[in-house]
This record gives C-alpha cells, structure tokens and sequence, in this order.
C-alpha cells in the first residue's frame, strides 16, 4: 500500500504542532484564487503571512486574511521586510495582536527574518540573535530564518529559537540548495545533543528535486513560497512540492545505497551456467 502525507508523523514545534511538514507562503501570486488552490493542493496547514501593512493590506484595503480560511490554516506570521531588530520586534508583535483578534492558533509564533540588505536578502546573523532572544521573553515560539552558516545556526539555537531555518540559497532565486554540506553540518550541530529538534529548509527553492534534496540531507521540513507562486502553473507545481516532500522525508529514512567507484553487477557473475553454442 502506497504511503500518503497524512502517514508522514506531524512535526512538534515548541508548542506548535504541524500536520503537514510543508509550509507555503502567500505572497507573489497572480490574485487570490490561485494562491487559495495552490495552498488546498500543497496539503499544507500553516501558511506564513508577512506582516507589515504594505504586504497585508492590497491597494483596494481588503486583508489577505479575508482571503484565508482562517479556521483551517494556522498562520505563521513573519516579518519579512525587516532590516533591524527592533523592527522585526514592532512587526512581530502586531502579528500576535491581530492573529489574537482573528481567534487564529497561530497568535504566539512567528517567523523571524532580520535582513542584512536588499540586494541580497540574506540574513543578518548579529539582529537575528538579538531579536530572537528578545522575542523568547516576550513569550514567542520563533522560527528564525540563517544563512547555512553552521555556527550561526548554533548560535541562534542557543539564543532560544524553537527552530532554525537554514536558506537552502538565497530568498526567492530558486537556485536549490547550493551547499549541501553546510546543510548537513547544520543539522548536526543543531541536533547534536536533541535529535528531534526541528530545523527546516527555508528560501531557494525553485522546484520538487530541491526539496526532495533537502529533505534526504535530513530536514525536518520545507518552508517555500516563490517556488510555487512564480511557477508557471502554480496549482501542478504546488502537489509537485507536495510529493517531492513525502519522496525525500522517505528516502531519508530507508537508507540509500553507499556511493562506489565501480559498478556491481545486480546478478552475480559466480554460480553462472556457461552455455557453448553446438555443445
């Protein structure tokens, strides 16, 4: 019998719980109704929402909220957009406010991106740990988003965050992940003295072998968002996610073959009858 996502464990978060180890985004799609399909498809059950007012709130004042089941989606707010400590913090508390006024169970978590600049988005590590461990007092489970360096992810742990997510390549380039090996060491590190703790792939994605990569490296789960919206047909590539995340959280605990320089033969060459033609 062929296994499905719902037979995949759900992963436990601080005091969250996902059924689903894929996260998508809502921010780049064409309108909403592509965005609804390609979330219903995923098989998702937290979507992250940027925050802040110019990415909320469309040019007519509706809410992306109004957009969202709000009673079948836990909301992962972030605060993408966010150059500084202090105002991934400002963000990261009008996330809790309103999610709170929703009634929505994702009041209380937050995604945290502290970025260095806007060319390359990548993150910045000292405002990161900074905010992190400002963000644990104020009683949030954070999610903060690093570079795949394996000591700032160390580091960051250290600060308190819930879970780390290491950038598979850089925000929105779809390049995959460019440094396996620094993912591993990640991973390593982070779960050297807990092997449960969560760490998952964020940012870079371009299509399903990327995360079925990510995935057999070990992570815990996907977080992605232009990898779908951008795609050419974002509902098909949003189920390719889908099954490309089952493939490699499966492969990664059937144990592959080891890599060899020389073939072996799949039938064993002793033991084998000769035949001579006219014998």
């Amino acid at each position: 019998m062929m296994s499905s996502p719902h037979t995949i464990p759900s992963l436990r978060i601080g005091t969250f719980n996902a059924r689903s180890r894929l996260f998508v985004g809502t921010g780049k799609y064409k309108d909403h109704q592509t965005m609804r399909e390609a979330l219903e498809v995923s098989g998702c059950d937290v979507v992250t929402v940027a925050v802040r007012r110019e990415r909320l709130i469309d040019a007519s004042g509706r809410s992306l909220f109004d957009s969202l089941d709000m009673s079948r989606y836990t909301i992962l707010p972030n605060t993408a957009g966010c150059f500084t400590a202090d105002d991934a913090i400002r963000v990261a508390l009008l996330g809790r406010e309103l999610l709170e006024k929703q009634k929505n169970p994702g009041a209380g978590w937050v995604k945290l991106e502290v970025l260095g600049d806007k060319k390359t988005l990548l993150p910045d590590p000292v405002g990161t740990i900074e905010a992190t461990r400002e963000l644990v007092k104020e009683g949030f489970t954070v999610l903060a988003y690093t570079s795949d360096d394996p000591r700032s992810a160390v580091r960051i742990k250290e600060a308190g965050a819930a879970s780390v997510m290491p950038a598979g390549s850089p925000i929105g380039t779809g390049q995959g992940v460019l440094n396996p090996l620094n993912i591993s060491l990640c991973l390593e590190l982070l779960k050297e003295n807990d092997p449960t703790y969560p760490v998952i792939v964020d940012a870079g994605v371009g299509t399903a072998s990327d995360v079925t990569v990510a995935m057999e490296l070990g992570a815990d789960g996907i977080l992605l968002n232009t990898g779908i919206a951008h795609a050419a047909d974002p509902v098909s590539m949003a189920r390719a996610m889908s099954l490309a995340l089952e493939s490699g959280y499966l492969a990664a605990r059937a144990g592959r073959i080891p890599r060899k320089r020389y073939a072996t033969a799949s039938s064993p060459f002793e033991g084998v009858i000769s035949y001579i033609p006219g014998e």
